[in-house]
């Protein structure tokens, strides 16, 4: 039985396949990607006088797999140095290599005949113990492993991922009747913490868990409003985040997903059911039609909608022509808005006597009873379906999760009444007095499962902040933020301002968490549970201050955020960061001076304040200056000018990292500061940090003075923001931004190579940040940002 995965092989070097090939390299396993070899040359491949016999031709799938991983978007890789973990290969020449893989990802088209044929060759070379899987969206994994030898069939699974592997979450893990549980249970952990997966058992049907709920409530949205009339744009406008959905509503996500992919999986489900489950899955005729047009969605140019100049069409099902988009509009749409919670906006429209309330209920009333119905034919229990549907499809709240929010007996009665039929579980589990599928008891959740409930099984490294409160309460809050205990003698510092936006509350908050640890902690975690880590300051407030010429107000805020940057810096007890999707601007200022920082996979770092017509103001520029410099090897010659251009470079062009390794490229990262694959495990691995450095006796670091590049250091910054500007790349008052940020990270008027202690770099860097606070021109960027929510180029 393999225990470390070192080496993988995955066979198919399509979109699933290089994808997976891509998460894998993400998280730094070296794999052999392999595909068929080309039975012709290409005219290309003619005119450079190649012949099938050459490698360049025989790899060519393989080949132009990987440059469109460097192309596509959103990037299926962290960073473009992980493709050297990627190697090319062919089906041919190359196949007897898959005995170095520990475990070997069939990734080949969906056809039973196909894949027993290339299982049949893999079982002839993989190793003893090495674990074989199947990618496959539905076809029966049994099957698959039909023929085959023991150790093979103990080693055989599916694991289905979802498209784009490096972004959703969902891996479905499909053993069979012979999978050894060893090798399950390692294929659960081994998705969860180095995947950073989210892990569910699914059973060997149809489809799996999600692409058959997700598909028959896709297709069930279809059939409601051609029924009720509605339009594609009227549907979608509904169907979206109002109910807890993604932005790609239905429609939306019917054209990134690929008409001809969703088709695909839906005739799989329907042509294995009967009866009136098999109807369900009847693609309407009007979607035939749109097929055969090779109307596929995004990939074709047009599907649902139709992108004309600036204007978004929608498809009209009945003509097949376009036309303007319409969104619907009714009294229950206005009250879920004002609602509070999303449990609350549900029931406002569900239960609402309107289109909206007609179109959501007879939706939702369908896929919950469907969901029910399948229970112990798709999954185990019902935490499995909801898992499911949340990190595959997105949902805010799983089947069982929904049902719980719109009230299961309220809904059941209304059910009841239109003549549905409600599974016999579902009635014995009300007539029990039973009437929610989750309950909380002492901090702990619970569903119901066969009669009783069950407390939910989770990776001991998940930790909710939510339910921390309600069990250890609160150690102190503000308007911003709270500080809790995170246990171990560890506190938690949480933001919870809109956006978790910097203002005073905050600052205030950090240096009262950081008074309490040095009294009663070993160490803190900065972190929380919201959409993103901090966008940064609160540019409303500074604009509004500005607006009112209170700059005494502004540099007085300035002054307590750089001092309480330096008091993380310095504390007596270790402080770790644990950022995670934007973390900009301010966020990125209270990482860099941390001891340590660790990250989420999926962190979007960057000092972006020139987007607003200012320089980072609470010791962004100092402390990335420091972290570059202390990232050089000690007692190696360096170019001290060269540390100044790239930190220059890093905040006047805006960088922000599309990946947290993509950050550690930019230094906003170092070498000892970890990332977490799994952003449900982040806090967990923070703390673990923040006990690590304290059990090796953490002292804070010594204060001491940094060399910078000063008057002629400066001068040659100046001049490489002088030459964009000519060359018309940045504005005039882009310039104006370059040299005041030139100047702070130059340090000044003083002597290349002095060296200066870090209040005088502060004292630089709120002057400079003062002084363009007062420009007409940065306060119409603040002000744009505010209303627009994107920078202005002025």
């Amino acid at each position: 039985m393999v225990k470390r995965i070192k080496r993988a092989a995955v066979l198919g070097s399509g979109v699933m396949g290089s994808g997976i090939a891509a998460h894998l390299a993400n998280v730094g396993i070296p794999t052999l990607l392999l595909d068929i070899v080309p039975r012709e040359l290409t005219k290309e491949e003619e005119a450079k006088g190649l012949t099938l016999e050459h490698k360049e031709v025989r790899n060519r799938l393989v080949n132009q797999a990987l440059q469109k991983l460097l192309k596509q978007k959103p990037a299926p890789l962290m960073s473009k140095e992980k493709l050297a973990l990627i190697e090319v290969g062919n089906f041919e020449d190359d196949f007897h290599r898959l005995s170095e893989a520990d475990w070997i990802i069939e990734v080949v088209v969906e056809r039973l005949d196909v894949k027993k044929s290339v299982f049949a060759k893999v079982d002839e070379v993989r190793k003893p113990g090495s674990i074989v899987s199947s990618n496959t969206s539905g076809i029966s994994v049994e099957a698959m492993a039909e023929g085959r030898s023991e150790d093979f069939k103990k080693h055989f699974l599916g694991t289905h991922f979802f498209n784009p592997p490096r972004y959703l979450k969902l891996l479905e893990v499909i053993p069979t009747k012979d999978t050894d549980p060893e090798v399950v249970s390692f294929m659960k952990t081994f998705g969860e913490d180095v995947l950073g997966k989210g892990v569910v058992m699914a059973k060997d049907t149809p489809n799996f868990i999600a692409n058959r709920i997700g598909t028959y409530g896709l297709l069930v949205t279809v059939r409601e409003m051609m029924k009720g009339g509605y339009s594609v744009g009227e549907v979608d406008s509904v169907t979206g985040p109002l109910i807890g959905r993604p932005k790609s509503a239905t429609f939306r996500t019917l054209d990134v997903v690929g008409l001809d992919t969703f088709t695909h999986v839906a005739n799989n489900v329907f042509e294995k059911v009967e009866g009136e489950e098999k109807e369900a899955f009847h693609v309407p005729d009007f979607m035939k039609a749109m097929l055969e047009k090779g109307w596929l969605g995004s990939k074709s140019g047009q599907g649902f909608f139709l992108k004309k100049g600036k204007d978004i069409l929608e498809l009209n099902y009945e003509t097949l022509e376009y036309e303007p988009s319409k969104k619907l509009k009714t009294p229950a749409i206005e009250m879920s808005k004002q609602a509070k919670g999303l449990a609350n906006k549900l029931k406002a429209l569900v239960y609402a006597d309107d289109r909206a309330g007609t179109l959501l209920w007879n939706i939702f009333s369908s896929v919950l009873l469907y969901s029910a119905k399948l229970l112990g034919e798709i999954a185990d229990d019902i935490v499995a379906i909801d898992r499911a549907m949340k990190w595959g499809f997105g949902w805010e709240l799983g089947p069982f999760e929904t049902w719980d929010a719109i009230g299961l007996e309220q809904s059941v009665r209304k059910m009841q009444a239109e003549g549905r039929n409600i599974p016999d579980w579902i009635t014995e589990m009300l007539a029990n007095g039973h009437t929610s599928f989750y309950k909380t008891e002492n901090g702990n959740v619970l569903f119901y499962d066969r009669g009783k409930y069950k407390a939910v099984e989770e990776n001991v490294k998940v930790i909710h902040i939510q339910r921390l409160k309600e069990a250890k309460g609160i150690i102190k809050k503000n308007s911003g933020a709270s500080l809790i205990d995170l246990g171990d003698d560890v506190a938690l510092l949480e933001f919870h301002s809109p956006n978790n936006a910097i203002g005073l509350d905050i600052v205030q908050m950090i240096n009262y968490a950081l008074e309490e640890v040095d009294r009663n902690y070993k160490g803190l975690v900065i972190g929380n549970q919201g959409k993103n880590f901090c966008v940064g300051a609160n540019l409303a407030m500074i604009l509004m201050e500005a607006q009112d010429d209170n700059y005494l107000e502004i540099e007085l805020v300035v002054r307590q955020f750089q001092q309480a940057m330096m008091n993380i810096k310095y504390s007596p007890k270790p402080v770790v960061a644990a950022p995670f999707a934007m973390t900009l601007g301010g966020g990125t200022e209270i990482c860099l001076p941390s001891a340590r920082i660790q990250a989420a996979a999926e962190t979007y770092m960057g000092l972006v304040e020139v987007g607003v017509g200012l320089i980072p103001g609470g010791g962004g520029n100092k402390e990335l200056y420091i972290k570059h410099l202390n990232s050089l090897p000690n007692g190696v010659e360096f170019d001290l000018q060269k540390v100044a251009n790239k930190v220059f470079e890093t905040i006047a062009m805006a960088k922000v990292s599309t990946s947290a390794i993509e950050a550690r490229e930019l230094n906003f990262l170092n070498n000892t500061d970890g990332i977490s694959m799994n952003g449900d495990h982040l806090l967990h691995d923070a703390k673990q940090a923040v006990l690590t450095l304290y059990d090796n006796g953490y002292q804070p670091p010594v204060r001491k003075k940094v060399p910078v590049v000063g008057e002629t250091g400066y001068a040659t910054l100046l001049l490489a923001a002088q030459s964009m500007h000519l060359s018309g790349y940045i504005t005039d008052h882009d310039l104006t931004i370059a040299k005041k940020l030139a100047y702070v990270i130059a340090g000044g008027k003083v002597p290349y190579g002095t060296e200066v202690d870090e209040q005088y770099l502060l004292d630089l860097e709120r002057e400079a940040f003062l002084s363009l606070v007062g420009e007409p021109k940065s306060q119409a960027r603040m002000q744009h940002m505010l209303v627009k929510g994107k920078p202005l180029r002025n």
